[in-house]
């Protein structure tokens, strides 16, 4: 018999806004019996075992709450927690190993931060019992696993864990003080502190408060509070939002000298370039969002992450995806036009306190996507409102060739969600675009492309962090404008959202012949999504310079050569790989003058002349 998975989205589903036909139509409970019922209790609807699996109450839901599958049989014995009758099921486990990394890949709402709370002991699995489970019933369910003898360490208390928590915007509100406070409180002497200050680049930062750090800034006090602390286990859950690429290696390389302490790594992460570089081993959820995850057998870094682009996993014969993610392995030409000028300016400058941002004069052409590159605190943000006329240039001019519309979407999603938090997604947009956007061209490829109609009822306030992201986002590409500047569109969204994002941006720049620039620190993501670049250089918090949009081989190699980091292309999937330093292929890209895209002559041979 196939296991049968019934799940009720609690989050989606709103028993009190509909007629409940998922009960009404129920073939087994008009026949008198309760194949589905409404619990008052947990308020929404509990599926039981006498489901036929019929589907008639999946496609009566109009909130799409419900999904029912069957799954192999073996996969009953492998069940390890399930969140309530007819929620959230997580079949496997993975098992990390002392002294290697351990990468976990996976769409958002599979089981990711389940894992993380189970291996952590914040969560103990119910075995999808529906109830508290002993101790001892847990460790002999893992019996004979690499799991038994860690799970009993850490249920004794043996086995200490730092967890670093997704969401790090919610800081300040619990923590006061100064970083050097903060670290030393944990740390317990400054040699501990001046040392992961170092390693993390927070020595210039030491005497600032807590509440006036940046997202990158308060992303980097959390990992330096984590390494800090002398655990046996450590999990960051995605560690580098809102980093540039040079502290997102340097992150790295502080987290790889963590595991080679012979401590427990886990590393959750959509940056698919930095994951390669820093995982030894990844194991990729597969499943369905929001109803069941399933944990893979475990996998070398680039077989694993190769397997999840092109959506086939070999050792599990399972297609996760219909049609494999391929990055495109030489660059796309810049689409310029001089009677297609949308948007030019003069030399800027532009000065805030002590830090002062340069502008060179530049031109922007209907039709392009621009990458904006460039490290934290170079005036990226600043550039943008300047371009939004929220700030006023010292010296120079913006020059608009006839009307230009700009739509703006924010780098921080979640102030939103306290101004407007007791709005439902569907009101929040009717206000920022105007009651009547379901009837625009684009809503469709918005609601199917981001996933949105399950949304459209919910409040701001019960929305995850990559909910919230792809709901400002549709915001910001619904509005009519000419040009649509996005500040990190993809913090908290998994690479099939990401791809997906990308995906609606392109067509609605080449459809409506207007501008997208995209400030974005995934530097895979910025290469599948632009053509061309804006890269921008100088002395973080001090001096930025913004040169002017380029093609996207020249810009890259500007950029990666400014950064000291040298990429090289898989040949399989076309995606981008970080080379380790000093490597022969790091060298040789140097000496030519190729930071990005490069394939060896022999990986073209191994992948078949691809």
């Amino acid at each position: 018999m196939p296991v049968r998975v019934a799940v009720v989205d609690k989050d989606l589903c709103q028993p009190r806004k509909c007629s409940q036909e998922c009960i009404r139509f129920c073939p087994i409970v008009r026949s008198g019996k309760r194949a589905i019922y409404m619990d008052e209790q947990l308020g929404h609807p509990v599926i039981t075992d006498l489901c036929t699996a019929c589907g008639i109450c999946v496609r009566k839901c109009p909130f799409e709450a419900i999904t029912i599958v069957n799954l192999p049989s073996e996969l009953g014995e492998d069940c390890v927690h399930q969140y309530g009758p007819s929620g959230f099921k997580l079949f496997r486990l993975p098992m990390p190993k002392p002294g290697r990394v351990l990468g976990i890949i996976g769409q958002n709402a599979m089981g990711k931060t389940t894992i993380a709370k189970i291996l952590a002991g914040e969560l103990r699995p119910n075995l999808c019992a529906n109830s508290q489970v002993a101790t001892e019933d847990i460790i002999r369910f893992f019996r004979g696993t690499e799991l038994q003898p860690y799970l009993t360490r850490l249920y004794k208390g043996e086995v200490k864990v730092v967890h670093k928590p997704q969401y790090i915007e919610l800081i300040p509100m619990y923590v006061k003080g100064t970083v050097k406070d903060v670290l030393m409180k944990i740390g317990g002497n400054e040699e501990s502190v001046r040392k992961i200050a170092e390693k993390l680049n927070l020595t210039h930062l030491l005497n600032r408060d807590v509440s006036k750090l940046s997202g990158g800034e308060l992303q980097r006090l959390a990992i330096a509070a984590a390494l800090l602390r002398n655990a046996d286990t450590y999990i960051f859950d995605e560690p580098t939002t809102h980093l540039d690429i040079v502290e997102r290696l340097r992150v790295a390389e502080a987290i790889k000298d963590i595991a080679g302490g012979n401590k427990y790594v886990i590393v959750i992460d959509h940056d698919l370039a930095v994951l390669d570089y820093l995982a030894d081993q990844v194991v990729i959820l597969y499943g369905k969002p929001g109803a069941y995850g399933i944990v893979s057998h475990m996998r070398g870094a680039r077989e694993g992450i190769n397997e999840y682009l092109n959506g086939y996993l070999t050792s599990e014969n399972m297609l996760i995806r219909r049609e494999p993610i391929k990055f495109r392995v030489k660059p796309a030409p810049r689409p310029i036009q001089k009677e297609k000028v949308l948007l030019e300016w003069t030399d800027l400058v532009k000065r805030l306190g002590d830090f002062e941002l340069e502008v060179k004069a530049g031109v922007i052409h209907r039709g392009e996507v621009i990458g904006v590159l460039g490290p934290n605190g170079i005036g990226k943000t600043t550039f943008a409102r300047l371009l939004v006329n929220e700030l006023e240039p010292d010296s120079g001019v913006v020059i608009p060739h006839g009307e230009v519309r700009i739509s703006y979407k924010p780098q921080y999603v979640r102030d939103l969600a306290v101004k407007y938090g007791d709005k439902t997604v569907r009101e929040y947009l009717a206000m920022v675009v105007g009651s009547d956007f379901t009837s625009k061209i684009i809503w469709p490829d918005l609601a199917n492309g981001l996933s949105l109609t399950p949304l459209m009822d919910r409040e701001l306030s019960s929305l995850s962090g990559g909910e919230l992201q792809r709901v400002v986002v549709a915001g910001s590409l619904l509005r009519d404008a000419e040009v649509y500047l996005l500040d990190e569109p993809m913090a908290y969204l998994d690479i099939e959202q990401r791809v997906r994002v990308a995906s609606v941006i392109r067509r609605i720049i080449e459809e409506g012949d207007v501008v997208a620039l995209v400030i974005e620190h995934d530097i895979t993501m910025i290469d599948y999504l632009s053509t061309s670049v804006m890269v921008f250089l100088g002395e973080p918090g001090r001096h930025g310079v913004a040169e002017p949009p380029t093609d996207l081989r020249t810009g890259m190699n500007e950029f990666l050569k400014s950064q000291d980091v040298t990429f090289r292309r898989e040949p399989q999937v076309g995606r981008p790989r970080i080379n380790k330093r000093d490597s022969y292929l790091d060298r040789l890209q140097r000496s030519i003058g190729e930071y990005y895209y490069y394939i060896s002559t022999e990986e073209r041979e191994e992948a078949g002349g691809r």
